[in-house]
C-alpha cells in the first residue's frame, strides 16, 4: 500500500522551483533549459510546475521578481556609499545575472507580461539614479536626459563586459559629466 507524501507547504515548493529555475536560466540560459530539466532540479515532476506556474514565462517572471528583491536587499545594506560605488556594484550584480538580462530583453518583445516586468523595473531604478541626480545638483531639464545616459552605459557595460578597472574609469568619465570641474562649467 503506498504511502501518502508528508504535505509540503506550497510557498516552499514554489521557492523551491523558482530556485532551480534561477540556477539553471542563470548557468545556462532560459532556451537551453526545458521545463523538465527545471523539475529534476527541484526534485519535482514536470507537470507539477504548471501547478505554480502558467507557463515557462510566468516561471520567468517568478525568478526575476525573487532576483531583484534580493538585490533591492543587498542595495540597501550599501548605504550611503558615493554614487560611483553603487553604480559599480549595479554592473556587476547586472553582469552576474546577464543571461537573465539578455533574456527578458528577447522576450519582453513576445510576452506583454515580461515586458510589463521590464517596465517595471527600469522605472524603479530609473527613479533611483533621477534622485541621486537631483540630490548633486543635476537641472530638472537635464535629469531624465542623464538618467537614460546612464542607463545606457550601464546597459553597455553589461552587455559588453570589462575589466574591474575599465567599469572604474568608465564610471568615473560618466560622473565628471554629471558634475564637471568648475573650470569646465564655464564653456
Amino acid at each position: 500500500m503506498p504511502r501518502n507524501r508528508a504535505p509540503v507547504d506550497r510557498t516552499e515548493k514554489r521557492t523551491e522551483i523558482v530556485a532551480a529555475a534561477t540556477s539553471l536560466f542563470v548557468e545556462v540560459g532560459y532556451d537551453n533549459t526545458p521545463m523538465s530539466k527545471i523539475a529534476a532540479a527541484a526534485g519535482v515532476t514536470a507537470n507539477t510546475i504548471y501547478w505554480y506556474f502558467r507557463d515557462k514565462d510566468e516561471l520567468l517572471i517568478g525568478v526575476l521578481d525573487t532576483v531583484h528583491a534580493e538585490t533591492l536587499i543587498r542595495f540597501a545594506a550599501l548605504g550611503e556609499l558615493p554614487l560611483g560605488d553603487r553604480l559599480l556594484w549595479a554592473v556587476q550584480e547586472l553582469t552576474t545575472y546577464r543571461r537573465l538580462v539578455d533574456t527578458v530583453h528577447v522576450r519582453k518583445a513576445q510576452t506583454p507580461e515580461i515586458d510589463i516586468w521590464h517596465n517595471g523595473f527600469h522605472s524603479t531604478w530609473e527613479g533611483w539614479i533621477a534622485s541621486n541626480l537631483a540630490l548633486l545638483g543635476v537641472s530638472d531639464v537635464d535629469v531624465e536626459a542623464m538618467t537614460r545616459v546612464i542607463v545606457f552605459v550601464i546597459e553597455s557595460m553589461v552587455t559588453h563586459p570589462n575589466t574591474e578597472l575599465e567599469n572604474r574609469t568608465i564610471v568615473g568619465v560618466l560622473l565628471r559629466m554629471i558634475d564637471p570641474p568648475r573650470d569646465a562649467r564655464r564653456v
